[in-house]
């Protein structure tokens, strides 16, 4: 194995290409630049990484991180003038052959994992499998698959099939398949892009002692995240990029979460991230959503409603039953009983058509799986929720439907402004969820569900997102906003109701909605947990 480590030991045996006693840094980018059709994106980006050092890469969605590691990658060229070398060797330009010679490994936020595939055959999928007599030696595949396991931590079954796993042992087994099994040298460099992006905060610290085990080995870590906590849980210095420029580069030590955000947005928008709950609704008048007795495979008898305007939050760790329910409410996945009642019109079980026709509106937390199509464009994906109002007899108004899309990048301010004929899987997360938001708003629904709603955005397309929230919620629109994120909860929900096994532990309002009270709620646990919930 290249990287050869010992599971008894503290982490990875690295190599060297320097001579013995010298050390040389495992990345040296020197002035990069990139520009595409005359706009540079990337402009005289520098970074010296050093053997066994975590490097967090942080910036808002355009700043430049996704254009610095695909030239990294092999990926995109590099103007002329910048040079990279990796172990103190020069990086041949656009060669991704070149990079994982040198000992570069990238792992990317959607993984690349198949998932009807097993662990083994996953591993294999970027390497050749070992072969004897002619055909694939499954003994030698199988002991490089379990080695490879236990160097990122991972006690593994090699033929369990990766849906099967959860989502840290996923991203790990992404990473085992990194740095455990080439054969064509020592790696120096492991790129994480975003790797907790779609992970439970339950999860997250189990890959962070994954990343400090590597570290330790003496391979540098690149790792990009939108999560600030993970900035100062990793002993790691912070670069920042803001419009294709480094404006910061300092030990994490010698930062605030506040200094982070005005580096990233270049402007301070705590004011909207924290705090945008303050807006008031009618309290009086009767709710728009009533569902009573919710049955879903981790929920039963959950009885709740929201009114015009309110915002409701519900928090829970996983397994809670907090994930499942805007879904089931909607119809995406299965209600086994109860019943839902919008603005006076009964919603049938796992019948989304008549949740849209009563006015409900859904943003799942995987966007690209099943909140949009990645690989139609922009505008198709605004459109799509309602095309009647773009039909003009025999064919779809382009014109129209082109217009209104346009509206919506501006009202939402997508980023780039005006590129609605780019798909969707081009653009950032933070604009690919704005984009699906837009699908929902331009319906003026009644009510809208969402999932996770921030989930791997950057700071600036958050704050975006809440100013929407405030102004759906100001215009009349009930939200109900299910999500891991305890802070976000607090900031932008009017009320939260707090699950544990499936029932209501605890609802929180006004003074009592705060980070310590609502996490409390969803942690602690007694007798009674198991059989009934508070407040219902």
């Amino acid at each position: 194995m290249a990287t050869g480590l010992n599971p008894n030991s503290d982490g990875l045996q690295a190599g060297t290409i320097s001579p013995p006693g010298e050390v040389v840094p495992a990345l040296a980018a020197m002035s990069v630049s990139k520009t595409f059709s005359g706009n540079r994106v990337l402009s005289d980006v520098s970074m010296t990484l050093e053997p066994g050092e975590i490097r967090m890469l942080l910036g808002g969605n355009g700043s430049g991180k996704s254009t610095f590691i695909k030239i990294l990658s092999g990926y995109h060229h590099k103007d002329e003038g910048g040079e990279i070398r990796i172990g103190g060797v020069p990086l041949p330009d656009a060669s991704a052959h070149g990079a994982h010679q040198l000992g570069a490994r990238f792992v990317h936020q959607d993984l690349g994992l198949v998932e009807d595939s097993s662990i083994l055959d996953n591993m294999f999928m970027t390497d050749k499998f070992p072969v004897r007599f002619g055909t694939v030696d499954a003994r030698q595949a199988k002991q490089r698959t379990n080695a490879a396991l236990a160097e990122v931590g991972l006690d593994l079954n090699h033929r369990t099939l990766v849906r099967d796993l959860t989502a840290v042992q996923k991203t790990g087994v992404a990473i085992a398949r990194a740095i455990g099994l080439s054969d064509e040298g020592s790696i120096r460099l492991l790129v994480l892009d975003e790797p907790t992006a779609t992970l439970p905060a339950a999860e997250v610290e189990q890959l962070l002692t994954t990343v400090k085990r590597i570290a330790n080995s003496g391979v540098a870590v690149i790792y990009v995240t939108h999560r600030f906590d993970e900035v100062f849980e990793l002993p790691s210095k912070v670069t920042v990029l803001r419009g294709g420029i480094e404006v910061l580069t300092t030990d994490s030590s010698d930062l605030t979460r506040d200094d982070l955000v005005a580096h990233i947005v270049g402007s301070e928008v705590l004011e909207v991230v924290q705090g945008t709950s303050g807006a008031t609704f009618a309290k009086t008048v009767k709710p728009v959503l009533r569902v009573e007795g919710l049955e879903t495979p981790l929920v039963s008898g959950l009885s709740f409603d929201v009114k015009p305007g309110e915002v409701l939050g519900f928090s829970g760790v996983t397994g809670s039953g907090r994930e499942l329910i805007n879904s089931a409410v909607f119809g995406a996945t299965t209600r086994l009983g109860g019943s839902v009642n919008c603005d006076g019109m009964e919603i049938k079980p796992n019948r989304p058509d008549l949740a849209i026709r009563a006015g409900i509106a859904f943003v799942p937390a995987d966007r690209k799986i099943h909140g949009g199509l990645m690989s139609l464009s922009a505008r198709e994906n605004i459109s799509i929720s309602g095309l009647n109002k773009f039909w003009k007899f025999p064919r779809i108004n382009r014109k129209a439907e082109s217009s209104d899309a346009i509206d919506w990048f501006e009202r939402l301010a997508v980023q780039p402004l005006g590129a609605i004929a780019a798909v969707l899987g081009s653009f950032s997360g933070g604009n690919q969820q704005k984009v699906i938001m837009g699908k929902w708003m331009r319906l003026g629904p009644k009510v809208m569900l969402f999932e996770e709603p921030t989930q791997g955005v950057d700071v600036g397309a958050k704050a975006e997102i809440y100013r929407q929230f405030s102004e759906a919620s100001a215009a009349g629109s009930a939200l109900v906003i299910s999500s891991a994120d305890v802070d976000e909860l607090v900031a932008v929900c009017h009320r939260v109701l707090v699950l544990r096994h499936g029932h209501i532990a605890e609802e929180l309002t006004g003074a009592d909605l705060t980070v310590v009270n609502v996490t409390r709620a969803s942690l602690v646990t007694s007798n009674s947990d198991q059989t009934e919930g508070a407040g219902q």
